[in-house]
């Protein structure tokens, strides 16, 4: 068996591997030898036709599997001992190789190849700052009101009030109140707490089911709330001026819990929270944390987009397209690749390779242990320990249970990528040393948009 290379061009190449019967032949002879003992053939009794006849019958077939075997195994050997940096997986040149003929005893298959293009980041030229959020009072008086009313005491009164839900069902209706034909139709659920115009919500105040309310939701609420309310997109939402008339349907209420210890406890279990400016201080700690997440999330976006902006290596088009098109998916043709090149599938490639560059700097992919140690740590926060376990059995049943979810891709796939965003994360501050700035949770927004 022997494989050359001929390069094609700068990143592409022509492998050419020759298998001859030396390299199979042992193989396919024990396994007639094989067949010969199971096999039942007309005229003879089991184990007994001739070994010219079962080779006759089985040959051709025992020496394809056993080429086939041999090329894979070995051209992927030969990849690795030569340490080619290949993009996706050699594909098998039919042109060069031609028609293949099992009965003969030397065979040569030709395929095709590419090499990774090197990339050459450019860090200097980089700008990308790194957003910090700093929480305010007002900030974290908003959460506790919203953490209060999360864990506060749900109702469905007969009338409504004006902090309470209104359900129904709202009809786009003319200046005469007659339903617009080919208007808007639709369930709501609206928060009469934030109707802007209180001689609207007063309108609202006192309804019980079945009765009507005309209103205008452009008078009455924000562009953001009409959203919610209607589940309209932005501009649809902006474009909103009609009356709608709104039959009740239901109602519902919920009563804050109060700022107590037994809410502290909901909020943070284990941490034994007694008053409520430790509360405040935990708050606020857990909200910046939250912020810093997205934070990261919009720095490693904006350093992505600046990689792909600098991306200048050569890339072997023809040869990716085609391997796109040969690993079988629905409805993937070459065709259809060609298509959505330059908008699908170009930028992911590119960032693919700016990926492979950065793993030479250093190693971002999450190791097993690594999302085993993190399963470990969320499940451990939520105090699990049976009453009769002691450390060293609660241990042992947390190892086994983080390791059977770290072992099912589909449940562990959130939290590789969480530890990966981490990691490159790690290595893209390492690289850039960006400047901070910190910023209001609005100015973040808008930034993120």
């Amino acid at each position: 068996m022997n494989i050359t290379r001929e390069n094609i061009g700068e990143l592409e190449l022509l492998l050419k591997v020759e298998i001859s019967e030396s390299d199979y032949n042992e193989k396919v002879s024990k396994q007639l030898k094989e067949y010969q003992k199971k096999a039942t053939v007309p005229g003879f009794r089991k184990g007994m036709a001739p070994l010219p006849l079962i080779n006759k019958m089985y040959k051709k077939a025992i020496v394809a599997d056993e080429v086939q075997g041999i090329l894979s195994e070995s051209l992927f050997k030969y990849i690795e001992e030569e340490k080619l940096e290949i993009v996706g997986s050699p594909l098998s040149n039919d042109e060069k190789t031609g028609e293949i003929d099992f009965e003969g005893t030397d065979f040569v298959f030709y395929f095709d190849a590419a090499l990774m293009p090197q990339v050459d980041i450019k860090w200097d030229a980089v700008d990308v700052k790194k957003y910090q959020i700093k929480v305010s009072s007002k900030e974290v008086e908003e959460q506790i009101t919203e953490v209060a009313q999360r864990y506060g005491k749900f109702e469905t009164p007969e009338t409504a009030a004006e902090t309470d839900y209104i359900y129904g069902k709202a009809v786009e209706v003319d200046k005469n109140g007659n339903a617009v034909e080919g208007g808007l139709n639709t369930f709501i659920s609206m928060d009469l707490s934030k109707v802007k115009k209180d001689d609207i919500k007063q309108s609202f105040i006192g309804k019980k089911a079945e009765d009507k309310v005309v209103f205008n939701p452009a008078k009455a609420l924000d562009v953001e709330t009409i959203e919610r309310t209607f589940r309209l997109d932005k501009e649809e939402a902006k474009k909103l001026k009609a009356d709608f008339e709104v039959t009740l349907s239901g109602i519902s209420r919920i009563t804050p819990h109060e700022l107590n210890e037994e809410l502290f406890a909901k909020v943070f279990p284990g941490e034994d929270v007694k008053d409520l400016d430790a509360f405040k201080k935990l708050l606020k700690k857990q909200m910046e944390k939250s912020y810093d997440e997205q934070c990261q999330m919009l720095f490693n976006a904006e350093v992505r987009k600046a990689l792909l902006d600098q991306f200048s290596a050569e890339i072997p088009t023809e040869f990716l397209q085609r391997w796109l098109a040969s690993r079988g998916e629905k409805d993937l043709t070459l065709e259809t690749i060609k298509e959505e090149w330059e908008e699908k599938y170009l930028p992911a490639i590119k960032w693919e390779f700016i990926e492979a560059a950065l793993r030479k700097i250093k190693d971002i992919d999450p190791t097993q242990n690594e999302v085993v140690d993190y399963i470990k740590g969320v499940m451990s926060q939520h105090n699990l320990r049976n009453a009769d376990e002691d450390e060293k059995a609660y241990d042992e049943r947390l190892e086994t249970a983080a390791r059977n979810i770290a072992g099912n891709r589909e449940s562990s796939g959130q939290i590789y990528e969480r530890l990966y965003t981490d990691k490159l994360y790690a290595l893209l501050n390492e690289q850039i040393k960006p400047e901070v700035e910190k910023v209001t949770i609005k100015e973040f927004a808008e930034r993120n948009k």
